[in-house]
């Protein structure tokens, strides 16, 4: 029998990278990492990155892997977090994937197509973001993919020019490209989805955003402009990051920072449930449920 393998996702605050901790230690796991922006080395606090030493000694990969100067790659991750995994349980030994970026974890349990890039498309592209904005492109891809639109968030301008170019190289909706639920990579994999009532998630998502504040977010900010965060396209894109450097620029004050962060995470969660939703093979676990018992009894059953 393989070594187990656990996926634990779901939206924002609801536990995720505790309870995933809880799970390795139970099991004799190690953890890969599915958020994509904990793969920036330096984006700690604003990401709810757990410290070493919350880590309670269990090896975590694909963490602090990029420079912020750099753009995450889906197709990239997706070999390295197999090749992790596949090393992992080949020595027998059982993983926990955690996260909650949706199309991240389907790039490493199902089967997905890569199209390649046309540069001259790529550039016109780039242009119209350009000149026309973002916000234009994101109205573009809503109304010829409504469902890929709603796996990429409206400001990540190289996921939306990205989406548009398969669209139009391939003549099909970017989400034809991604994968059913049928998992063709692990059919052994246990889905696990943490839910919570939105009622009770926003209080979370409001202390979060501002213990994060109080931790020294600005000042993270800071010295991850000096490590190249305005040279690279998607992490100076990420909530809270983005809303500093807008408050930075003089276009909003903090308190209004602070606040458009609360609303961003919220519009983040609410895409999250509804990405997360689709997948009929995650098992989920609402509140006032045993989180770690529920998960173990499925393991060894």
């Amino acid at each position: 029998m393989s070594a187990p393998l656990v996926i634990i996702c779901g939206p924002t605050a609801t536990g995720k990278s505790d309870l995933a901790i809880e799970v390795a230690n139970a099991i004799g796991a190690e953890i890969i990492n599915a958020d994509s922006m904990q793969l920036y080395r330096g984006m700690d606090i604003g990401t709810a990155k757990l410290s070493v030493g919350e880590r309670d000694g269990i090896p975590h990969h694909l963490l602090d892997i990029l420079d912020v100067s750099q753009d995450a790659s889906v197709a990239q991750y997706q070999l390295l977090a197999r090749a992790c995994i596949d090393e992992r349980r080949a020595a027998g030994i059982p993983v926990v994937i955690v996260g909650g970026s949706g199309l991240y974890i389907k790039s490493i349990i199902d089967e997905m197509n890569f199209p390649e890039t046309d540069p001259v498309l790529r550039k016109k592209l780039e242009d119209e973001a350009e000149h026309l904005g973002t916000a234009e492109l994101y109205s573009r891809l809503r109304l010829l993919d409504p469902e890929a639109a709603t796996a990429i968030e409206p400001a990540n301008t190289r996921r939306i020019i990205r989406a548009l170019e398969v669209i139009e190289v391939t003549g099909l909706p970017y989400s034809a490209n991604l994968p059913s639920d049928t998992s063709l990579r692990y059919p052994d994999a246990l889905h696990i989805g943490l839910s919570m009532e939105r009622a009770n998630l926003a209080p979370r998502i409001q202390t979060r955003v501002h213990g994060m504040w109080k931790a020294g977010l600005v000042a993270e900010v800071d010295s991850l402009i000096e490590m190249g965060l305005l040279e690279g396209a998607t992490a100076q894109r990420a909530i809270g990051y983005a809303q500093i450097l807008a408050m930075k620029r003089g276009e909003i004050s903090e308190a209004a920072a602070i606040e458009e962060t609360i609303i961003a995470t919220r519009q983040y969660v609410r895409r999250q449930e509804t990405w997360f939703k689709r997948d009929r093979r995650i098992q989920w676990i609402s509140e006032g449920i045993s989180r770690l018992p529920f998960i173990l009894e499925r393991i060894n059953s």
